[in-house]
C-alpha cells in the first residue's frame, strides 16, 4: 500500500473534523434531489430557535437524527434531512429588547413597530445562523441548501393559508376565555411557555357568611386569597352530605357588598380543604369552565399589569401580592380568617422571565381543537403514525382526550402578524391571504390586528410548509409524509400533536410515519441541566477537547429509547479511549498493508479468518435490525464490542504472525485481505455514529467510494456464517482468558513462557488441536499438552473450567518459587510491623480514653484485617515449600 495511506501516530480530531466537513459540503453529499425511482427517507429537523445556543439536548436530538440519515443514505435511499430554524416569537423579542435597552437605553415602543421589527431582522441576520454553525461542528449532515426559516416567504404563505382556511371553516374564532398571562412580558402564553414548579405556599381558610342566617358560615380554603374579590359563586359537591341543605342559598362575599350563590358541581373534590371551593371564573381555568356550565359572571380583579383593577374595590391599584397581604390582614381583623396552613402547590412560571403566571380572562384568538382532534388521534390508534417507544402513545392520546381550545394570539410584535383586518367604517372583520388596504364590503379604511401568532402555529406546519406547500411541489410529493420525527418527550403535546392535527387537516395525511422519542440529558446526579444550578455542560467544550465523534458516541450508547440519560465525564474519557483504540488498530493495519493486492493469490482461510468473517456477518445483521427498530444505543454497543473486543483484542493479534511473515506471501495476502474487509466494514457500521474518524480511516483503506458517507452499507453474506468456527474459536479464546487470569493471580511475569495442559471434550478436540498455536501465542505457552476430558488431572496445578475444556497450569513452571517466597516473606515482615503498631495503640489506655470511638473502631478493624492477611500469606508460604 502506498506510503501516503499511513495515518499519523496520534489522532487529532479538530483538524480531521474541519477537513472532512468541508469536503462533504464541497461535494454536496448532504444535498438531496428528488429521485422518484428510489425509496424516500426524510426527516425535518426540530427547528432550533434563532436565539439558540447549542446545548446537550440539541446534541442528543441531532445526533440521533444524523445516525438515521447517514444510515439510510448508505442504504441507498433517496434521503433528505430538511434543516431550518424557528423565529421563536416572544423569546427573540425579549432578547432584542434586552440588547436595545442595554445599548441604546430604549424600549420597542420608543422605536415603534416597524423600526423594531427591522431591528429584529438585523439581529436575526447577524446571530440567527449561530446555532446552525454549532450544529455543523457536531457533524450533522443536513441538506443546508434547503435551509428554511419559519418566517421566510414560503413558510409565511403557508401560515396565512392555514389561518384563513381555518377561519373560513369557523375553526378559528375570537373570544374572551381564560388564558395564561405573563404580567412581566405582557402577553398571553401557550401552555409550553409555562413551567409548573412546586412552590411553598399557604392555604387560607376563610368563612363566608350565609345570607339571612345568623352565625352560619361556609368555610372555603384558597391558595390565592386576592382572587376572592372576583368570586361569583362557591361550589360544593352534590354528593357531599355536609352541604346539601345550603345549595341555592346566597353568601355574603367578605369585604365586599356582593352576594354570591352556593352551587353544586361534581368537579369539586370532597377531600380538598373543606370540600367547598370559591369560584373565580376570570382567574382560574377550572373555575372558568365551571362558570361556563353555570352561567356565572366573570369579574376581572387582577389586571394585565399585575395590579388590582377597579373591580377590586378598596384594593384597586395595589400590586397583586401587596393586595394579598393587606386583604389577609383585614380578613383577620374582621373575624373572617379561620386559620392558615402551610401548603406546597404547583405554580405556573413564565419560561422566559420566571414571573408567576396569572390566569386571566382575555379577548384572544383561538383554534377550536375538538373538531380537529379525531383524525389526529385515529392515525395514531390505527398505527399509521407510531410512537417509539410505544408507551408514549398513551401519553399522546390521553392528552388529546382532554384538549382545550388553543389560544394562538400573542401580544408581541415579532412573529407572523394575525392576518385579520378591521374596517374603521363599517366594523367588518376580514381574514385575508394577502394584505389589504380597504374594506371589500364598503371600501372604507382598514387596520390590521396588532397581535402576532403563537410561534407553535408556524411550527405545526413545519413538515409540509418547508417542502413548498401550499404549492404541490415535487419535493412534497416525494418526501411527505416524512419518515420519522425525532424529538424529546417534553414537547409531545405542544408540537408533535399540533403537527399531526395540521397534517391530517391540510395534507389529509400523517406528517410522519414514526415519532422517535428520546429523554433529557441530565447531569451525573440525575438533575436537569440548568443555568440556575450551574450544572450545564457545553457540548462545544466537549467537542473542542475530545472531538465530535466522542461526544456523539457517548450520548447515544448506554441508553434506551425514551429514557433520560446522565452525563458522566468518565464516559466521555472511555469513548475517547475507544476512538484511540480504533485509530491505533487502523494505523497498525495500514502499516502492514504494504504490497497489498486484492487480486493476489491467497492461502485458505485460517480458523481466525473464518471466525472474524462470521462474526462480521452477525454484527452487520444485528446492527441493521436494531437500527430499523430505533435501538440506536444497543446497535452502538454491538459495534463497539465487535471492534474493540473481537477485531482489536483478538483478530489483529492472531493475524500478526502472518502479517509479519513476508516469506509466506499467500498467507500474508489472506490476512491483509480479511483485515481490510473487516476494518472497512466496521468503519461503515460505525460511520453514522462517528462520521469523522471513520472517513479518515476509510480513505486510507481499500475503498470503493469517494466518501464513506455515500459508500454502500455492508450486506450480510450468509455463506460466511460459520457456527463451527465460532464455537471452536470461542472455546480457544475462553481457554486463553483462563490462562491469562491464572497467570495474573500468581503475578507470573508477562513474558515468561509456561507449560499448560488442556483436557478437551470430543466435540472440540480436533479444532483445538489444529489451532493450538493461538493458545501458545496469546497465552505465552511453551509446551501445550492436549488430552481427552477424562484423562488424569495434574497435581500442584492451577485449574479453570470452561465449557468443554479443563485448563491446568502447573505451578512449578508458572512461578519462581524462591523469588515468590522472598516476596511473601518481605510482605509478612511488613505486616508484622504494622500489626504490632496497631496492637500497641489498642493496648494503650491513654489512646483508648482520648481517641474518638470511630477512630478506635477503625484501628480494631485494621488489626483484624491484618491478622487475616498474615494467615493467608503463611498458608501460601507453606504451600510453596511443597513445590521446592
Amino acid at each position: 500500500m502506498a506510503e501516503e495511506h499511513n495515518i499519523p501516530k496520534v489522532y487529532d480530531p479538530a483538524s480531521v473534523e474541519k477537513k472532512w466537513y468541508k469536503y462533504w459540503e464541497e461535494h454536496r453529499y448532504f444535498h438531496a434531489e428528488v429521485e422518484a425511482d428510489k425509496k424516500p427517507f426524510s426527516i425535518v429537523i426540530p427547528p432550533p430557535n434563532i436565539t439558540g445556543q447549542l446545548h446537550m439536548g440539541h446534541a442528543l436530538d441531532n445526533t440521533l437524527q444524523d445516525i438515521l440519515i447517514r444510515w439510510h443514505r448508505m442504504m441507498g435511499d433517496n434521503t433528505l434531512w430538511m434543516p431550518g430554524y424557528d423565529h421563536a416569537g416572544l423569546a427573540t423579542q425579549i432578547k432584542v429588547e434586552e440588547v436595545l435597552k442595554k445599548e441604546e437605553g430604549k424600549t420597542r415602543y420608543d422605536l415603534g413597530r416597524e423600526e423594531f421589527i427591522k431591528r429584529v431582522w438585523e439581529w436575526k441576520d447577524k446571530y440567527g445562523d449561530r446555532i446552525i454553525e454549532q450544529l455543523k461542528s457536531l457533524g450533522v449532515s443536513c441538506d443546508w441548501e434547503r435551509k428554511r426559516f419559519t418566517m421566510d416567504e414560503g413558510c409565511s404563505q403557508a401560515v396565512r393559508e392555514v389561518f384563513v382556511s381555518l377561519y373560513e371553516k369557523g375553526l378559528i374564532y375570537q373570544g374572551s376565555r381564560i388564558i395564561n398571562w405573563c404580567v412581566n412580558c405582557n402577553t398571553a402564553l401557550s401552555d409550553i411557555e409555562v413551567e409548573h414548579e412546586d412552590d411553598a405556599g399557604n392555604l387560607w381558610y376563610v368563612r363566608y357568611p350565609v345570607v339571612g342566617e345568623m352565625e352560619t358560615y361556609l368555610t372555603i380554603a384558597t391558595t390565592r386569597p386576592e382572587t376572592m374579590l372576583g368570586d361569583t359563586a362557591v361550589a360544593v359537591n352534590p354528593e357531599d352530605p355536609r352541604y346539601g341543605h345550603l345549595v341555592g342559598k346566597m353568601l355574603q362575599l367578605p369585604l365586599t357588598e356582593r352576594q354570591i350563590p352556593i352551587i353544586a358541581d361534581s368537579y369539586v373534590d370532597l377531600e380538598f380543604g373543606t370540600g367547598a371551593v370559591k369560584i373565580t371564573p376570570a382567574h382560574d381555568p377550572n373555575d372558568f369552565e365551571m362558570g361556563m356550565r353555570h352561567n356565572l359572571e366573570s369579574i376581572v380583579v387582577i389586571g394585565m399589569d399585575g395590579y388590582m383593577t377597579e373591580e377590586a374595590g378598596k384594593f384597586a391599584g395595589q400590586e397583586r401580592y401587596e393586595c394579598r397581604k393587606n386583604l389577609v390582614h383585614e380578613l383577620q381583623e374582621k373575624g373572617y380568617l379561620v386559620k392558615i396552613e402551610e401548603h406546597n402547590h404547583a405554580v405556573g412560571h413564565c419560561q422566559r422571565c420566571r414571573s408567576v403566571i396569572e390566569p386571566l380572562v382575555s379577548k384572544q384568538w383561538f383554534v377550536k381543537m375538538e373538531p380537529l382532534v379525531k383524525a389526529a388521534v385515529d392515525c395514531v390508534e390505527d398505527g399509521r403514525t407510531q410512537f417509539v417507544p410505544e408507551r408514549f402513545t398513551k401519553t399522546y392520546t390521553g392528552w388529546m382526550e382532554n384538549i382545550r381550545d388553543w389560544c394562538i394570539s400573542r401580544q408581541i410584535w415579532w412573529g407572523h402578524r394575525i392576518p385579520v383586518w378591521y374596517c374603521d367604517a363599517c366594523g367588518e372583520v376580514i381574514a385575508s391571504r394577502v394584505d389589504i388596504d380597504k374594506c371589500p364590503k364598503c371600501g372604507g379604511a382598514v387596520h390590521q390586528d396588532e397581535d402576532a401568532l403563537d410561534t407553535w402555529f408556524s411550527s405545526a406546519l413545519w413538515p409540509f410548509s418547508t417542502m413548498g406547500w401550499p404549492e404541490k411541489t415535487d419535493l412534497l410529493k416525494q418526501f411527505y409524509p416524512t419518515s420519522v420525527l425525532v424529538t424529546g418527550y417534553d414537547i409531545i403535546f405542544f408540537w408533535v400533536a399540533r403537527m399531526l392535527i395540521m397534517g391530517m387537516e391540510f395534507m389529509k395525511d400523517i406528517p410522519f410515519d414514526k415519532v422517535f422519542i428520546h429523554g433529557l440529558v441530565r447531569d451525573s446526579q440525575g438533575r436537569k441541566m440548568s443555568k440556575s444550578l450551574g450544572n450545564g455542560i457545553d457540548p462545544l467544550e466537549v467537542i473542542e477537547k475530545y472531538g465530535a465523534d466522542t461526544l456523539r458516541f457517548m450520548l447515544i450508547t448506554g441508553n434506551t429509547p425514551g429514557n433520560d440519560m446522565r452525563f458522566y465525564w468518565e464516559r466521555v474519557e472511555a469513548t475517547r479511549n475507544f476512538a484511540n483504540k480504533i485509530w491505533n488498530a487502523s494505523r497498525f493495519a495500514l502499516m502492514n498493508m504494504e504490497g497489498y493486492d486484492a487480486e493476489a493469490k491467497q492461502a485458505p482461510y485460517t480458523l481466525a479468518d473464518q471466525w472474524i468473517l462470521s462474526r462480521l456477518q452477525h454484527t452487520v445483521k444485528d446492527v441493521t435490525e436494531l437500527l430499523g427498530r430505533f435501538e440506536l444505543g444497543e446497535a452502538g454497543r454491538l459495534i463497539y464490542d465487535f471492534i474493540w473486543s473481537e477485531v482489536c483484542d483478538w483478530y489483529i493479534e492472531l493475524a500478526k504472525p502472518r502479517l509479519y511473515n513476508k516469506e509466506d506471501p499467500e498467507a500474508r495476502a489472506t490476512a491483509q485481505h480479511v483485515l481490510a474487509e473487516v476494518l472497512t466494514s466496521a468503519m461503515k457500521l460505525l460511520h453514522p455514529y462517528m462520521p469523522f474518524i471513520t472517513e479518515e480511516i476509510y480513505q486510507c483503506l481499500p475503498h470503493e467510494s469517494n466518501s464513506i458517507m455515500i459508500a454502500p452499507w455492508p450486506i450480510v453474506d450468509e455463506r460466511l456464517f460459520d457456527d463451527k468456527a465460532e464455537t471452536g474459536m470461542t472455546a480457544i479464546m475462553e481457554s486463553i482468558k483462563a490462562i491469562r487470569n491464572m497467570r495474573a493471580e500468581v503475578n507470573a511475569a508477562p513474558g515468561k513462557k509456561v507449560p499448560a495442559i488442556l483436557l478437551v471434550n470430543a466435540e472440540l478436540r480436533e479444532i483445538v488441536e489444529a489451532n493450538k498455536n493461538y493458545i501458545n501465542l496469546m497465552g505465552s505457552i511453551d509446551e501445550l499438552i492436549i488430552d481427552d476430558i477424562g484423562a488424569g488431572k495434574p497435581e500442584n496445578a492451577m485449574a479453570a473450567v470452561i465449557a468443554g475444556i479443563e485448563v491446568y497450569l502447573p505451578l512449578a513452571g508458572l512461578i519462581d518459587v524462591e523469588k515468590e517466597t522472598q516476596r511473601l516473606n518481605k510482605e509478612l515482615e511488613s505486616m508484622d510491623k504494622e500489626i504490632k503498631r496497631v496492637t500497641g495503640k489498642l493496648n494503650n489506655a491513654g489512646f483508648l480514653a482520648k481517641a474518638p470511638a470511630d477512630v478506635v473502631e477503625k484501628e480494631k478493624a485494621k488489626a483484624e484485617e491484618l491478622s487475616g492477611k498474615m494467615e493467608a500469606v503463611k498458608e501460601r508460604l507453606t504451600y510453596l515449600a511443597t513445590l521446592k
